[in-house]
């Protein structure tokens, strides 16, 4: 016979735990579980804010009130320091995006007998949720899910595709893959869907890399005041508020630093906002980021410097390294062990760390202080609002 427990927190996936270690899907702290059935919900349960919870993969903590959601993670950043035996000199406050502020998304297409299904997959499983209405990305994105439904109803391929949708200067790009366009008339058709809808450009990869069908004018992003080329497909923070609060942590943090390298650039989103007073190394393994960051510089007087350099097989080394006032890193959520290891081994006194993975985060945090750094400050970032993805900025000293 089973004994009635209490949650008492929120595993990694979202899970509510109990005391002796039950994992209980949809349950919240404070909530009162027998077996894994839930006979008393708690006082931080309210109503999803999408029909589609529960089924769609996107989000996971709908279902939980604000207070559990900063608990969340927070919790998950300063767990994975503690679980490196990270002392902690400050966490922040824990920022967390509003609904409907992802200006990036990834959709799943497919079309079907009754035409076709546009959205997120299944939490664990394949098959496709037919979006009716989404809580987390923007509205010009969302505007566009029914129509681009139709046009894969009508032009779509029989095997799924991709469409990853950015919110740009211009207004929505579009990107399609595993899309191959039969004849004339379906190129045609991606020409009027794309003018009809407004788009800033539609990109489709028909197995052989994307090509552009249409881009009324060579569409950009503006990085801190300055007009950034955009490649199809190119890496944005998913909302504008955690970028400005990542950038804000990081130009505070920065403050009396004049040459500063910018590790895992991308674009240039903390480059270009670092420029003022300083000068800024970019560096970038992505060819086409690296082009885009190169032609913004121009704009940027000079203050940034691109460099085309893959990182994870090269490096900069620790003569390079200890020419720096303080470095700002962001890399994948792989992290970045080979670099951690000359930064470690430098004269560097300020690394300035942004991640989308705390793990990996928490292992290169520890090896910066074997080597002298102390964790300075931490601040835990929900950007991607309802998941169990979780962000931070960092800054260690020595």
């Amino acid at each position: 016979m089973s004994e009635m427990q209490q949650i008492i927190r929120l595993a990694a996936k979202g899970d509510g735990v109990t005391t002796d270690g039950l994992h209980v899907r949809g349950s919240l702290p404070g909530d009162l579980v027998d077996g894994k059935a839930i006979t008393a919900r708690g006082p931080h349960h309210v109503a999803p804010a999408c029909r589609h919870f529960g089924t769609c993969g996107g989000c996971q903590l709908q279902h939980a009130d604000e207070a559990t959601l900063e608990s969340f993670v927070r919790d998950r950043v300063v767990n994975a320091a503690q679980g490196q035996g990270l002392d902690i000199g400050e966490v922040l406050p824990t920022h967390l995006s509003p609904p409907a502020a992802r200006r990036r998304a990834t959709l799943h297409g497919l079309r079907t007998q009754q035409g076709a299904v546009l959205g997120f997959r299944e939490g664990g499983a394949h098959r496709i949720v037919d979006l009716a209405e989404c809580a987390v990305i923007a509205p010009e994105l969302t505007a566009l899910v029914e129509p681009l439904r139709g046009f894969i109803a009508t032009h779509g391929p029989k095997n799924a595709v991709d469409a990853q949708l950015a919110l740009a200067n211009q207004g929505v790009d579009i990107g399609l893959s595993n899309f191959p366009l039969e004849g004339l008339a379906a190129t045609e058709a991606a020409i009027d869907f794309a003018k009809d809808h407004g788009l800033a450009r539609l990109t489709i990869d028909q197995g052989y890399g994307g090509e552009t069908q249409w881009e009324p004018e060579p569409v950009t992003m503006t990085l801190s005041g300055v007009p950034v080329p955009m490649p199809s497909g190119s890496f944005l923070q998913a909302t504008a508020d955690a970028e400005a609060l990542m950038i804000a942590d990081a130009r505070a943090w920065l403050d009396g630093s004049r040459l500063v390298a910018d590790l895992f650039s991308g674009l240039g989103t903390f480059a270009f906002a670092l420029r003022d007073g300083r000068k800024v190394l970019a560096a970038e393994a992505d060819q086409a980021a690296h082009l885009a960051c190169k032609a913004g510089s121009v704009r940027a007087e000079g203050a940034v410097h691109p460099l085309h350099r893959d990182l994870f097989r090269n490096p900069l080394q620790t003569s390079e390294l200890s020419r720096f006032d303080a470095i700002l890193l962001d890399p994948p959520r792989a992290g970045a062990k080979a670099q951690i290891a000359e930064i470690a081994a430098s004269t560097l006194s300020k690394v300035v760390y942004v991640s989308c993975n705390p793990s990996s985060w928490a292992r290169d945090a520890a090896t910066l202080v074997e080597a002298g750094f102390k964790l300075a400050k931490l601040r835990p970032i929900g950007q991607f609002r309802w998941s169990t993805h979780v962000e931070l900025t960092s800054l260690l000293v020595r």
